[in-house]
């Protein structure tokens, strides 16, 4: 049987190319209850290279307490080998022993991860947002002094499920600080998933009025009321050309509960094929590897194209 594809009807408004920033092999799996062998998390990368991903975030270079599953950054990429550096593969970094780490291992992308509310900055980080800032300005310069490639992750930007609603201006202050120590990159993160289109389209106006271009901007939803492809197309049209994504759906966040699967991968590029926008991935390939993935798991892939597609 010959598998089913999204007929192609580009629109006005949309561009030829998209990059897809992986994020399955971090955010994806550092919620997992059981932890998942390092070798399992190899292949997992490999499939995903195989696929034509071409930037995929490994893992954390966090304290093991703090999340056990990313306990394992080192072997992860003593593994990985040279399919584990470059630009391409980015890694997160919580602080300057963080960094030691990652440039210990020959590591040439980070990101840092920031809050846009108080409480979350707390609970992640354990410090105030401007603590928080203060702490990532020297893990900034020297990532920047060594060549590094630098994003900023910023969470709980449409909303936090302790304070409620968070106000744009507020959002785009916090950016606005991290952006401002020379990252080159920004990934507005729906943490809890509460986000819509018209809320994003806001938040976009602001930060391009704060100085932040869409050249800048990556986003980055989960999809816990169903509107992650909706925001993210949204986001595609307002300019943005870079989309956080985890193969099979996977993901969620250790310290917010409410916060569920990212977009998935398969849904964003059937959309994307769809549109006739460019992104270099291989649905069947992705297909494979997310059924491959819930094997490992001893659970379905939250995908609803991989749901539709991998009986096929």
């Amino acid at each position: 049987m010959t598998r089913t594809l999204p007929m192609t009807e580009p629109t006005t408004g949309m561009p030829d190319r998209v990059t897809i920033y992986e994020v399955g092999p971090r955010d994806g799996l550092q919620n997992e209850k059981s932890v998942v062998p390092t070798p399992v998390k190899a292949e997992f990368v490999r499939r995903l290279l195989a696929a034509g991903l071409g930037t995929v975030e490994l893992t954390s270079f966090v304290p093991q307490r703090w999340v056990p599953q990313l306990g394992d950054a080192e072997e992860l990429l003593d593994l990985l080998g040279e399919d584990g550096v470059g630009q391409q593969r980015p890694v997160l970094v919580p602080n300057e022993r963080g960094l030691d780490r990652a440039l210990e291992k020959g590591v040439t992308s980070v990101a840092i991860f920031g809050s846009a509310t108080e409480t979350f900055a707390q609970k992640n980080l354990n410090r105030s947002v401007a603590e928080s800032v203060e702490m990532f300005a020297p893990v900034v310069k020297r990532s920047l002094d060594a060549g590094a490639w630098v994003r900023a992750y910023v969470s709980m930007c449409f909303g936090d499920p302790w304070e409620g609603p968070v106000p744009v201006e507020q959002v785009v202050d916090a950016c606005s600080r991290l952006m401002d120590l020379g990252c080159d990159q920004l990934s507005l993160g729906d943490t809890i998933g509460v986000g819509t289109s018209g809320h994003v389209l806001r938040l976009l106006d602001a930060l391009d009025e704060a100085g932040i271009g869409m050249e800048q901007v990556a986003v980055h939803f989960h999809d816990t009321y169903g509107q992650a492809l909706a925001n993210t197309l949204t986001a595609i049209r307002r300019g943005v050309r870079v989309v956080d994504a985890s193969t099979g759906g996977l993901g969620g966040c250790p310290y917010a509960r409410s916060a569920t699967g990212n977009l998935a991968t398969e849904d964003l590029v059937w959309a994307l094929d769809g549109l006739g926008i460019e992104h270099g991935a291989d649905l069947d390939a992705l297909v494979a590897t997310s059924t491959w993935m819930a094997e490992q798991l001893g659970r379905p892939a939250p995908s609803r194209v991989v749901t539709a597609l991998a009986g096929d």
